[in-house]
């Protein structure tokens, strides 16, 4: 499970880049590219990385549920996730 620290900075991340993507598309679109280095670099949406929503994990995200691919298996084994069944045949 991943630190509280670095999920809370992920957290903060997302926030900076919601706050400033308007700001950065408009300067974009104006080709103010001096304007746009000033911006926090934190505010760049290519910072990001996904993370399980239950434990932080960073690595095998599953993008359709937002989870790491562990907790993917754990809850659809337990019929936690609606219309996921284990296969067989």
């Amino acid at each position: 499970m991943a630190k509280e620290s670095v999920k809370a900075r992920e957290v903060k991340r997302k926030k900076l880049v919601e706050k400033y993507a308007a700001k950065r598309a408009a300067l974009k679109a104006a080709g103010d590219y001096i304007a746009i280095q000033k911006i926090p670099k934190n505010a760049s949406p290519v910072r990001l990385h996904n993370r399980c929503m239950l434990t932080g994990r960073p690595k095998g995200y599953m993008r359709q549920f937002g989870i790491s691919r562990i907790n993917f298996r754990e809850m659809a084994l337990a019929g936690l996730i609606p219309g996921v069944t284990k296969a067989s045949w």
